[in-house]
């Protein structure tokens, strides 16, 4: 007998359509898994069999092919257990259902016919959707997730056993319902971490407000205990919220790389992403043997945060520069390719030298000139000029630290931000783009002239400062929105000198 089963496999963060086709013959024994499965899904075999022995059901001792269709389709994860098993059972008519050909089936099997849960299933029950299928079957774990999508019944079940108790009519299914975000005005948003807190640093402040507002890229370079970390970490409490689409495919990148929770469903907070500076190149980019997104996905519309960035690798930070130009990662290999997006701020922090005190206003350094200089070149300059924004963070007085006196809250600079952000998404309504930071040449020309008076400004400041053609583009685009931020039409010399002084930190001028 032959049957047909619905499934899907994950390319990049989306997912393709896989049919499990079961044919039992006569002639013959054993369970052959065809289809260019991994070691994974050749393993099924023997977890099948157990369940099906725990669950009261039989592999009949006949000869049983499992087709993986397209069979030159790499298949990988053991996502395929469940829909191998349900194939099994209706091939030797141990269970009959219809609900099998408009419904997908998802999980991984526990030698007790216990579901397990797997990765990918917000993508997978997209397409599921898309293929005008009406239910998808999966571990109860998976539900939260599932249900994000709407137009399609995402049920969980937890056994083997029980699934086959539905197909079969003698038990009653309840769709999952979503996990709807709690929504909370700008003002009443409470965050675990604040810029209230942070005391003083009024010019770093204003620095990441322009960064969250244009979607700029920033480096910070002070001192050990001046504050770089403390202000990095509350860069998405100012960040404006995500948007539905934003959401979604943040949730995706989650779900293909299994970090999002069993009590989670749609993700509408900016990830932030700070990982360690001995992390390789696959597990910042992504990739590897089986592909999963890197870090630089994972911060995907929120932060990627580079503590102490001279002591990455310096070929780890080179393929950051791909990413950051292009807001997408292409990953190829002998046997895959595979696009992941990349559309992150950097965040990055770094002490000026190796004892971390030149230019310490009370601390002497004890660096010489070369060791100071090597410091700064493991930053290349092809990386540095991706970066928008340099800052100095100078460390706080006493008297500032002592004071009772709260800061702006966050809640406070994220009006603006949003505010800002609300003049971009009208100028580019009709572009692919929705920051300023995103701007082409081309889009620099029509959206963010300069008149003569900021014209001459910036030809003297890049000779002097001897900038690159692409920090002239960036200092427009931080010039841009500064504009924004003070909602006037047109780029003003103020806003030119302002984005002028956060490229200070160019090595060739630092400490001038």
């Amino acid at each position: 007998m032959f049957v047909r089963v619905n499934t899907g496999a994950i390319s990049g963060i989306d997912a393709v359509e896989v049919s499990v086709e079961v044919n039992v013959a006569g002639g013959g024994l054993g369970l052959f898994i065809v289809g260019l499965p991994d070691n994974t899904i050749k393993e099924s075999q023997e977890r099948i069999h157990a369940a099906f022995e725990n669950s009261g059901y039989k592999l009949l001792a006949k000869k049983t092919v499992v087709n993986l269709a397209p069979a030159d389709l790499r298949k990988e994860g053991s996502q395929y257990d469940l829909p191998i098993a349900i194939g099994i059972l209706v091939a030797t008519e141990q269970i009959q259902s219809d609900l099998i050909k408009d419904s997908m089936f998802i999980g991984e099997l526990s030698l007790n016919g216990t579901l397990r849960p797997v990765k990918g299933v917000l993508p997978l029950v997209a397409l599921a959707r898309d293929k005008g299928l009406k239910r998808v079957f999966m571990p109860l774990e998976n539900c939260a997730e599932g249900a994000v999508v709407e137009g399609v019944d995402c049920i969980g079940v937890g056994s083997l056993l029980e699934l086959c108790e539905i197909l079969a009519g003698r038990m009653s299914y309840i769709p999952a319902e979503p996990i709807t975000p709690t929504t909370e005005s700008l003002e009443d948003k409470l965050y675990a971490e604040d810029f209230a807190d942070v005391k003083g640093q009024a010019y770093v402040k204003r620095a990441l407000e322009i960064a969250a507002a244009g979607g700029h890229n920033v480096i910070m370079v002070g001192a050990p205990g001046s504050g770089k970390t403390m202000l990095a970490r509350r860069m998405p409490t100012i960040m404006p919220p995500m948007t539905m689409e934003e959401a979604l495919e943040t949730t995706k990148i989650h779900s293909v790389a299994g970090k999002i929770g069993s009590h989670r469903g749609l993700i509408n907070e900016r990830p932030f992403r700070a990982p360690h500076h001995l992390t390789s190149q696959v597990a910042l980019i992504g990739g590897g043997q089986s592909p999963q997104p890197g870090e630089v996905s994972l911060a995907h519309n929120g932060v990627l945060f580079l503590d102490e960035m001279p002591e990455f690798g310096r070929s780890v930070l080179e393929v950051l520069r791909q990413p950051l130009e292009d807001r997408h990662i292409n990953i190829s290999r002998a046997k895959y390719s595979v696009d992941y997006p990349a559309n992150f701020t950097l965040i990055a922090s770094m002490n000026p030298c190796p004892c971390g005190y030149y230019n310490h206003p009370t601390k002497e350094c004890t660096c010489s000139a070369a060791a100071v200089h090597r410091y700064m070149a493991h930053i290349s300059g092809p990386l540095m000029d991706r970066i928008d924004i340099h800052i100095e963070v100078v460390p706080v007085s006493i008297s500032e630290i002592s004071t009772t006196e709260r800061a702006e809250p966050s809640s406070a600079i994220r009006r603006r931000v949003v505010a800002a952000r609300e003049i971009q998404r009208e100028r580019f309504k009709e572009l692919d783009i929705h920051c300023n930071a995103m701007m082409n040449s081309s889009m620099l020309r029509k959206f963010a002239p300069l008149d003569r008076a900021c014209s001459e400004m910036l030809e003297f400041a890049m000779s002097r400062l001897n900038l690159s053609a692409r920090a002239y583009d960036r200092i427009i685009k931080v010039a841009r929105t500064i504009a924004d931020l003070e909602a006037k039409p047109n780029i003003e010399p103020s806003h030119i000198s302002e984005a002028i002084s956060y490229r200070s930190l160019d090595r060739e001028n630092w400490g001038r």
